[in-house]
This record gives C-alpha cells, sequence and structure tokens, in this order.
C-alpha cells in the first residue's frame, strides 16, 4: 500500500498532530465537501444516481475514515472506497464522476492541512510535506481501491445482464411455452416492439464458435437499427427492427459486407411473437442454397426452394422416386438429360429458347424431351407431374451428394 509505505519513511507524528486539529473541522469540512461536489458536478446536483442525503453520508463516512486513518487510530483498511465503488458500479455512477468528488473532498482536508501549516504555531513546511505526501498517497490507494471493485462490480453487472440476456434471446427464438408470460420482458430488456416490424437473419457460422456476422449488433445500432443476436455451434441467427423505412437496404448492405457463407433471411412480419417462426423460414431460405456457396436468400423469394429446404429427407425421396430412372443411366446420357430438363423449366417451357440456352436446334431438345418424357413415364403437359417434376429438380439442385445414392425407398438397392 502506498500510504503505509509513506509513513514509513518518516512524519507520522506530525501528520497524525494536524489530524487532530484537522478533524476538529469535521462538520464544516463535510458540508464544503458536499457543497463543491454539488456546485461542480451536475450528476450529484440533480441527484441522478445518488440523493443529496445519500452523498451526505457517503462523503462523513469517507472522510471520517480519513481522518482516523491520517491521525493514526486505525489502520489504512480501504473498505469504504470499496464499499462506495461497488455501491455506485450497481446504481450505475460514472466511473471519472466518482473519482473526481473523491478528490474533491480529499483536497479540501489538504486545504485545512495547508491552513494550518502555513499560519500559527503550526506554520511548519516539514509538517506541510509530510502531510501532503500522505493525503496524495491515501488518494491514489483511495482510487486505486474504488477503480478495481467499481470494474469488478461493472463486470458482474454486465455479465448477469448479458446472460439474462441471452436466456431472454434464446426464450424469443424457441417461442412456443418458452415466451408464455415473459413477451413484455423480452421486449423491455432486448428494446424491442412488442408489435413492431421484423426480419430474422441466420447465418452460417464458418466454424465452431466464429461469428459470420462480426459485431453485427453495434453496427446496426450505429445506424439506429435495434437488434438482438446469439450465436449457435452452426449458426449467428438475429432478430432485426424494421421500423426504419431504409432499413432493409442497411441491413442487406451490412449482410453482404464480407460474406463468408450462407446467409437466410426471413419474410418481414409483425409482432415479436412470430420470431420463431420466422426463424425456421430463415433457416429453409438458407438451406436453399447449396453448402459451400456464399449467397444470401430471402425466403419469399422462392416459395418452392423454401417448401423443399424444410423438409430434406422427403424431399430427397421425392427426387429419387420421380427422377430414379434418369439417375440410373451412365453418366453422359444422365447429365444430358438432368440439364436440359432443368433448363427447359428456367425458360419456363419454351423449346425455343432452351434451345438457345444449350447451343443446340430446337428439334434436338424436342428430342431430348421426349425421351425425358418416356424414361420417367411423365407427361410434360401434365400440370401434375410438371409439379412433382420441379419440386424434384429442386431438391436435386439442393441436395446434390444425394443422387448417386440408392432411392431410400428402395430395400433391394
Amino acid at each position: 500500500m502506498h500510504y503505509e509505505t509513506v509513513l514509513r519513511e518518516g512524519s507520522a507524528v506530525i501528520v497524525a498532530e494536524l489530524a487532530v486539529e484537522v478533524e476538529k473541522q469535521l462538520p464544516g469540512l463535510i458540508d464544503g465537501t458536499v457543497e463543491q461536489i454539488r456546485a461542480e458536478m451536475p450528476v450529484y446536483r440533480d441527484a441522478q444516481f445518488v440523493s443529496l442525503a445519500e452523498l451526505r453520508t457517503s462523503v462523513r463516512n469517507n472522510l471520517e475514515f480519513v481522518m482516523r486513518t491520517l491521525r493514526g487510530t486505525e489502520k489504512p483498511d480501504l473498505a469504504q472506497a470499496r464499499a462506495t465503488g461497488r455501491a455506485r458500479a450497481l446504481q450505475g455512477a460514472p466511473l471519472p464522476e466518482l473519482l473526481r468528488a473523491y478528490r474533491i473532498g480529499l483536497t479540501e482536508v489538504w486545504n485545512r492541512f495547508v491552513e494550518l501549516t502555513a499560519s500559527g504555531e503550526h506554520q511548519d513546511l516539514r509538517g506541510l510535506v509530510a502531510a501532503t505526501s500522505a493525503i496524495w498517497a491515501l488518494i491514489d490507494d483511495y482510487a486505486e481501491a474504488l477503480t478495481t471493485t467499481y470494474r469488478d462490480t461493472t463486470a458482474e453487472v454486465m455479465l448477469a445482464h448479458q446472460s439474462r440476456r441471452s436466456a431472454l434471446v434464446e426464450a424469443l427464438f424457441a417461442g412456443g411455452a418458452a415466451t408464455e408470460g415473459t413477451l413484455w420482458d423480452i421486449a423491455r430488456v432486448l428494446e424491442l416492439s412488442l408489435d413492431g416490424t421484423y426480419v430474422v437473419v441466420a447465418a452460417e457460422t464458418p466454424r465452431v464458435g466464429h461469428e459470420p456476422l462480426p459485431q453485427i449488433e453495434n453496427r446496426l445500432r450505429e445506424r439506429h437499427h435495434a437488434s438482438a443476436w446469439r450465436l449457435t455451434p452452426d449458426l449467428q441467427v438475429g432478430v432485426v427492427s424494421m421500423r426504419d423505412p431504409a432499413a432493409s437496404q442497411v441491413i442487406i448492405g451490412l449482410l453482404r459486407e464480407n460474406q463468408t457463407g450462407r446467409i437466410g433471411v426471413s419474410p418481414v412480419f409483425t409482432g415479436l411473437g412470430n420470431t420463431s417462426r420466422a426463424l425456421h423460414l430463415a433457416r429453409v431460405a438458407l438451406s436453399s442454397m447449396m453448402p459451400g456457396t456464399t449467397g444470401m436468400v430471402q425466403f419469399n423469394e422462392s416459395p418452392l426452394a423454401g417448401l423443399v429446404a424444410s423438409a430434406p429427407e422427403a424431399s430427397v425421396q421425392l427426387a429419387h422416386h420421380v427422377l430414379r430412372p434418369i439417375l440410373d443411366l451412365s453418366g453422359d446420357d444422365r447429365n444430358v438429360l438432368l440439364l436440359t430438363l432443368r433448363a427447359w423449366f428456367e425458360c419456363q417451357g419454351s423449346t425455343k429458347l432452351t434451345s438457345e440456352r444449350m447451343f443446340c436446334h430446337p428439334n434436338t431438345i424436342r428430342h431430348r424431351l421426349k425421351r425425358i418424357s418416356e424414361e420417367l413415364g411423365r407427361s410434360l403437359t401434365d400440370p401434375a407431374d410438371i409439379a412433382e417434376l420441379g419440386a424434384a429438380l429442386r431438391a436435386l439442385h439442393m441436395f446434390p451428394d444425394t443422387s448417386h445414392l440408392p432411392s431410400p425407398r428402395d430395400p433391394l438397392r
């Protein structure tokens, strides 16, 4: 401790004698300190964190302890400084203002020592130096103890707040019974509106514990968009307020910055209670992109893709059931027919546009389409067959690694 080191260098008796005299002025010292703190510091004058009564009590307790310490009747025990630091941290008072208030109080003590050593029988330069060294050493010790306790307490508060916030975000995304009776509390803590307009974002993590959208909540806040996020082993998910008309452009721009993988976005929705459903749709949108690719898809951009991605196993079974005869062909035949069928769908069933896309004669396309119809036993004019073929192609595109496997419904393979 700095204060004890200074006293061991001598002058403890001189400091104690001066402290006895200064202590007689303690009531006025307390009043003067409170008055100066309130005059110089609006946070105390306006009682933003501490009432006048609380401020006076704190000043009295600390100054009484300082005087006992300087008189040598009590060993330097910084418990009072630590108690004040903890109390103010819990109240949310700013640390710089707190330290300034301490300096004002101890400076007032020092001024009384200066007055004593500059006049009368106590006029003594040696005494003034000793008192100055002792008081400022005590200020250093107080400031260190107060700052350390304040920061430790703030860290505890932040950790507790973050833990509660994380739990509420988890409940929001879980939905159902998890949010019953807590939705108002969730909205209040997360600073989101119960009946606001939102989107949910689901971004694929590059690896466990790494955010694909670093500092996204802070970056959105800087642009005045409220949001709440959580990180899981495979996804970073967030709900983002859309109350600002320009929010869509801002969100899209931030999501595309340094994009590293797949990002799914839900449709725009209203009501915080619908977040869990929106998360499902955002995950579906993400799954509509092939693994290993980089891109961003909003669910309502491709309803069929969303439907297929929402039921991967059933979609793969559909693809194998509908396309199995072509999948069983040799490599070249299989690839040509699948590419032709996909191009035909993308060209809205136009033989002419399909031929232009595939750089071949329209009659070649007609021949391939006829063979596709024969191989699959399905008509390219029957709406029901066309719907199944479209869904099967979409599933095969989303889950290409399963195209070479036996059909899940065929136990003989």
